[in-house]
């Protein structure tokens, strides 16, 4: 994942020499056993989580019982709910913490309502997939388009075509993430003041134009043949367009955090209506949250955060809906 430790990156072949086969071969990861009910909910999220702790997991569906059972190689056995297995693996395994951590002094009271905990969730994995793109776009242009060093990537405009993929992605989900704010979140805040929006209204009618001529840049980069002056010319135009993305973005997810999140906590909302301000504002962001976009979305962050972004969705959504979720996320 981005952001996740559960993934190990490989080495292109140009980077591996002998020596590592002999001595920079890490010991095998401890063998981690897990009983539990293939149709709960809590037993994806589970997994899940173990997904980021450097361990081999075997998975055993134990079907009809409620509590879990996980045994570390010749441990003896624990069992219990979720939680106290949970607390076990972080014992156990303290990084990457896992556990909700408590607040910050850096964060104002605002960020712990829920809503708002979403919101700022989401900005964090935008900002990493934008970083991502912005990165990606910056080897391209130095490279002048030729062949990348990982023969992963494949040809020059294969690698152009992959970026595609990837900023079609983040440019959906910040679409999304925008009618959500738009049809959701900001209508409270104008019904106290109806001008208290207008200028984050503004900035997002600004950038669509601009989302949009990225992509097509993108499309036309890919068509054009490697290495040409023009080539050249349009993946440096390209990478300068990114990092000005990136840069407003950035600037827009911070003037929201800084002058809108205090708004929600003022606005006294019940803890019925922020969880159902959650429950509207996921059916808006469907795509989001559907196959082909939530673990990309979930890759942008950290496992904490990752961890905290489900505890969310968990408490304020549908246990059907959630499950459905939880499932795209875990390969059976």
């Amino acid at each position: 994942m981005g952001n996740c430790f559960s993934k190990k990156k490989s080495k292109c072949l140009a980077e591996i020499a002998p020596a590592d086969e002999i001595i920079g071969r890490k010991p095998s990861p401890p063998v981690v056993y897990l009983h539990g009910n293939p149709t709960n909910s809590a037993t994806y999220y589970l997994r899940f989580a173990l997904c980021y702790k450097p361990i081999s997991l075997r998975f055993i569906p134990q079907a009809e019982t409620v509590d879990f059972t996980v045994r570390f190689d010749s441990d003896e056995s624990i069992s219990g709910p979720f939680e106290t297995i949970m607390r076990y693996v972080e014992s156990k395994l303290p990084h990457p913490a896992l556990l909700r951590r408590e607040k910050n002094e850096d964060e104002t009271t605002a960020y712990w309502v829920p809503v708002v905990r979403m919101v700022a969730l989401q900005h964090k994995s935008m900002k990493w997939h934008l970083g991502r793109v912005v990165r990606w776009g910056l080897d391209l242009s130095t490279r002048g388009g030729m062949r990348a060093v990982d023969p992963s990537i494949g040809t020059p405009k294969m690698e152009v075509n992959k970026l595609g993929k990837s900023y079609g992605n983040l440019l959906e989900m910040l679409l999304e993430h925008a009618q959500m704010e738009e049809r959701i979140l900001f209508p409270i805040l104008q019904a106290s003041d109806p001008g208290v929006c207008r200028c984050v209204n503004e900035e997002h009618g600004r950038e669509l134009p601009v989302m949009n001529g990225i992509k097509e840049d993108i499309k036309s980069a890919g068509v054009l043949n490697a290495g040409t002056c023009i080539h050249r010319e349009a993946l440096s135009s390209l990478s300068a367009r990114l990092q000005t993305l990136q840069e407003n973005c950035c600037q827009h997810f911070e003037e929201e955090e800084i002058n809108l999140f205090p708004l929600m906590e003022a606005a006294d909302l019940t803890q019925e209506q922020h969880t159902n301000l959650i429950e509207q504002s996921i059916n808006v962001m469907q795509g989001t949250h559907s196959s082909h976009l939530f673990p990309f979305f979930m890759d942008g962050l950290l496992p904490h955060q990752a961890m905290e972004y489900l505890d969310l969705l968990i408490t304020c959504i549908h246990k059907e809906t959630t499950l459905s979720m939880l499932r795209l996320l875990v390969q059976d």
